[in-house]
């Protein structure tokens, strides 16, 4: 039997090899999910998917399940709990982030009605797809990512430069950036 071809990036790590199979460019509609991607990709700043991946569990228990409304009720006995657990990544200004975008987020989907038809708007509500056959061509940010970052940030979020919102789409299915050989790539695109 032939072992299925994937993109390099998960490399043997299992927990990556089940998030790239399962998750990665598929396309994703739920609020809830959307901010914990986005609470996710905020703490990936400067560090990599691999070492906020294997922590999402411990983020997922210390942020009260990525509910919005609970996040954004956080006082400061909880920032400073949040500080001290070692399970998640301890950085002041991400955790302020989480609970400042929290808020963000609620005002969006009272605006909106759900977070879901404001995000998928910077792509006219379709994922754009992308016929990459090697890696290293991939982009880290398209005008797409440059619209909803200054969106974002107009609205208060933070932590939403370009990049994190590009990496933002790639995990929302927004773009499918498998590349062509993977055997995701036709997967995801056949995905609504």
């Amino acid at each position: 039997m032939t072992a299925k071809q994937r993109c390099p990036w998960p490399g043997a790590d299992a927990r990556m090899l089940r998030y790239h199979d399962e998750e990665w460019g598929v396309p994703l509609h739920d609020d809830r999910k959307l901010f914990e991607f986005l609470v996710l990709d905020a703490f990936q700043a400067g560090l990599s998917w691999s070492c906020v991946l294997h922590k999402r569990e411990n983020f997922r228990a210390a942020f009260a399940g990525f509910e919005p409304r609970l996040i954004a009720a956080f006082e400061e006995a909880k920032i400073n709990s949040l500080l001290a657990d070692p399970g998640i990544i301890r950085n002041r200004l991400k955790v302020l982030a989480t609970i400042s975008n929290a808020r963000a987020f609620l005002a969006v989907q009272e605006e909106f009605g759900s977070f879901d038809p404001y995000i998928w708007q910077f792509t006219q509500g379709k994922t754009l797809a992308n016929a990459w056959t090697e890696e290293s061509r991939i982009p880290v940010r398209s005008a797409e990512s440059d619209a909803m970052s200054k969106d974002l940030k107009s609205r208060g979020f933070k932590f939403v430069g370009s990049t994190i919102c590009y990496a933002f789409m790639q995990a929302a299915g927004m773009v499918n950036d498998h590349l062509v050989s993977c055997y995701r790539h036709r997967e995801v695109q056949l995905i609504h």
